[in-house]
């Protein structure tokens, strides 16, 4: 295995110039040796097709929960709890390690022991001090990216196929700030170059951990929960790939949540405006912040299961092709915060305007809908641990009124402003449903509004009831709803090859 920081001593033959693809993978997707397996195999496709992947890997499912227990308990002085997790989870992944590689597996299992061990040393010291900071709560969640980038360059490598480990901290560089740390782009794209491209070009494949990255001083720092697709996207845009994949365990973008609506439906093709829309008022098969650098190279991102790899997935362009259905998709975005600002001169000026939203940036706090009256603001928050904190900043200059449990529908589609009396339908269909906020996106292509929490799933089933019940067959996959179980294959691709996986004109690669 050619290891990512040895990169530069490798002699390096001009680049092939065949297109770059990124290839992420969740957690479900290398949760155990068979789904590594499986992602082996969907790698190996690409590459035998003549593209360059380049694989980003989330933790091992559940791993990332796991480890954060464990420092929850070892900031109670848990010790004990603490070392179960962490010896529970190092089994584990031996486990793993011994079912990808057999006898071969001394020098990963030297790796998982050497990281487990200073694992445990952290988790006891911050039982020791009583303090668990945002800094060791990265440090301590990085070690499953960390762990599952290892075992999967390993596994790559007793396949016979040559990897190369990338520690993604030494490439993704960001700020500060712990917890959600910004990417600083111009210093990735250079150590891509640096790290990266020269091992693609000696034939390797590059492997990195997703959802972790360092700051300039060499600390390690996160994206925030779900960071592995924006890492993905980082990547994609650092390396000017051809395209992005997202792999999961879900065919795609579905018109709604599967689990609320049992016929949702399968969306063929989004818009990167539509895909933003929806990643940030709810949905989960996409990171909020994975479009931006996509947007900015115009890089196709695919949505893919790799479950069922035949399936064609949702491909994300800059323009999505038109559809006669007024909906793309519906989102549900649940324990938000309502927070009512009411002017406590009765004037309604931009300095009021200002004051208050300097609490939210003093905060680093994200407003997810905003409504105003002449002497008031309304808006909506994620549940934050913040919360106290700005509701007595905002109590110096207004009166504060909050309401919690709520949840925000958000409807996505093209041109919905021009769609006459698309509004009529949707509060007909949620008549029964008391209505916070309602706001119309100035881009036009999205409606949303505030609820009760306790009432999305209703509402979700009426809007889809309302809106999907005649879908537009260009746009949406008839043949699999999300009745299908995630494996089963239950149309066959138009293109399709022995590999098992779909063509690269699905990968969006030229």
């Amino acid at each position: 295995m050619v290891e990512g920081s040895s990169a530069g001593d490798q002699r390096k033959p001009k680049s092939s110039g065949a297109p770059i693809v990124v290839m992420k993978f969740g957690g479900t997707s290398v949760q155990d040796a068979a789904a590594i397996h499986r992602t082996i195999s969907i790698v190996k496709g690409r590459r035998d097709r003549g593209l360059r992947p380049v694989v980003v890997v989330s933790a091992m499912a559940k791993v990332t929960d796991q480890l954060l227990l464990a420092a929850e308990a070892a900031a109670v002085n848990d010790t004990q709890q603490a070392m179960e997790i962490s010896r529970s989870l190092r089994e584990r992944h031996l486990g793993t390690a011994a079912d990808l590689v057999g006898r071969n597996i001394q020098a990963v299992a030297k790796v998982i022991h050497e990281n487990f061990d200073k694992l445990e040393d952290i988790l006891r010291g911050v039982a020791a001090v009583g303090e668990l900071t945002k800094r060791t709560i990265d440090l301590i969640s990085s070690y499953g990216e960390r762990l599952s980038s290892r075992i999967v360059a390993d596994a790559f490598e007793h396949r016979g196929i040559r990897s190369a480990h990338v520690d993604a901290r030494t490439c993704i560089i960001t700020n500060s700030h712990h917890g959600r740390a910004v990417p600083q782009t111009e210093l990735i794209g250079a150590r891509l170059h640096e790290h990266v491209l020269p091992l693609l070009e000696v034939s390797a494949i590059p492997i990195l951990g997703g959802f972790i990255g360092s700051a300039a001083n060499g600390i390690t720092t996160t994206l925030g929960r779900g960071g592995s697709d924006f890492t993905a996207a980082l990547v994609g845009s650092g390396l000017n790939a051809g395209a992005i994949e997202i792999w999961t365990d879900v065919n795609g973008i579905m018109t709604t949540d599967p689990r609320i609506c049992p016929d949702a439906l399968r969306v063929r093709a989004l818009s990167f405006e539509e895909a933003a829309e929806l990643a940030y008022f709810g949905a989960k098969v996409l990171h909020p912040s994975t479009i931006l650098p996509a947007v900015k190279k115009d890089i196709p991102v695919w949505v893919l299961n790799s479950h069922n790899p035949l399936n064609e997935g949702t491909k994300i362009t800059a323009f999505a092709p038109r559809s006669s259905s007024p909906l793309k998709s519906i989102s549900a975005k649940k324990h938000l915060t309502i927070i009512h600002i009411v002017s406590s001169r009765m004037l309604m000026s931009h300095k009021f305007l200002r004051a208050s939203f300097e609490v939210f940036d003093r905060y680093a706090c994200a407003v997810n809908m905003v409504s105003t009256s002449e002497v008031s603001i309304s808006v909506s928050i994620d549940a934050t641990d913040e919360l106290p904190g700005i509701i007595a900043d905002l109590s110096q200059i207004a009166t504060v009124r909050t309401e919690e449990r709520k949840a925000l529908i958000c409807l996505v589609g093209e041109n919905i402003q021009g769609h006459k009396g698309l509004s009529e339908r949707v509060f007909s269909a949620v008549r029964e449903i008391n209505l916070d906020m309602i706001s119309q996106g100035a881009n036009g292509i999205n409606m949303s509004f505030m609820i009760d929490g306790t009432a999305v799933e209703g509402a979700v089933r009426s809007l889809h009831r309302e809106f999907f019940a005649d879908p537009d067959p260009a746009i949406f996959d008839l043949a699999n709803t999300g009745k299908a179980v995630a494996s089963a294959v239950l149309s066959k691709p138009r293109i399709a090859d022995p590999s098992g996986v779909a063509k690269p004109a699905f990968a969006g690669v030229p």
